[in-house]
């Protein structure tokens, strides 16, 4: 199944060209030539939204402009956008939108309701990667602050560090020298990301912190010396552009961000580093 091309834009393209007949996660990772796994890292990663929220918000966004037209049976665009029936749109679609297809369409004015719009691979999403180092890691323990979050709702990351930040330096047994963004657990619908530092071990690590035993691990080390606002980019230039092209998979383990000693977390200057697990 092994594909060079952004399976990223391969998913997009096909997901344009199917939201309105009944597709499975399946097909849309064979459609973009990878498995499952590495499609909904990619996606959600590189766009903030998992692959299948993203076709549920199209199908019922196009289906919404349907009725904004005037679309006379609710009924007919239901089952057009996949629905088997009027009830179960009316379910989807008051939880995509907070109304349902009949208060939608008896509205005066749809133009603040917040619709899914085709998203365009373009310039914005390109950045300058460099080629990775390959490191094998030991067996690291980390210790810190974790929360889940849906792909499209990992805008709070940064509150999350704020409040790490203030115990930073003082955490029992820390290693200094860098910080850590930890993404594990990863689904299709998000993951859990651990605000961290190395720790020597968890014997003063205070109760309400998480802990995370990493083994040791092959890595491709990224080092970008941009803004953190330009990660996003960095993280989909390694599923899009490097990762098709470099004959490595990707493992199901823990990827990690190192802040280093240069890093400013007030500016978000000084640069970091990605590092993408790789199978063995």
């Amino acid at each position: 199944m092994e594909n060079r091309t952004d399976p990223v834009a391969r998913a997009l393209w096909f997901i344009e060209g199917n939201f309105f007949r009944e597709i499975a996660l399946e097909d849309i990772a064979d459609a973009a030539g990878v498995s499952r796994f590495h499609l909904t890292r990619a996606f959600g990663q590189s766009l903030g939204r998992s692959v299948m929220r993203y076709l549920r918000g199209r199908r019922l966004s196009e289906a919404a402009k349907l009725l904004a037209d005037g679309a006379p049976d609710i009924l007919s665009v239901a089952l057009d956008a996949g629905y088997g029936s009027h009830e179960a749109f009316t379910r989807a679609f008051r939880d995509e939108f907070g109304v349902t297809p009949d208060q939608f369409r008896a509205a005066s004015d749809a133009t603040d309701t917040k619709l899914t719009e085709p998203f365009l691979m373009d310039d914005q999403m390109k950045s300058n990667l460099a080629e990775p180092r390959m490191v094998e890691a030991k067996p690291t323990l980390y210790a810190g602050i974790g929360q889940r979050y849906e792909y499209d709702a990992m805008g709070a990351i940064p509150a999350q560090w704020q409040r790490f930040n203030q115990h930073a330096g003082s955490i029992g047994g820390e290693v200094a020298g860098a910080a850590y963004g930890i993404c594990t657990n990863a689904d299709a619908t998000g993951l859990d990301y651990i605000c961290a530092v190395e720790v020597r071990d968890f014997a003063d690590i205070d109760a309400s912190f998480t802990r995370l035993r990493v083994p040791g691990q092959r890595y491709a080390v990224f080092a970008h010396a941009g803004h953190i606002s330009e990660i996003r980019s960095v993280w989909h230039a390694i599923w899009s552009e490097w990762l098709p092209r470099s004959g490595h998979e990707v493992a199901d383990a823990a990827s990690l961000e190192r802040y280093g000693r240069g890093f400013d977390p007030d500016t978000g200057n000084g640069g970091y580093e990605i590092w993408l697990p790789l199978k063995a």
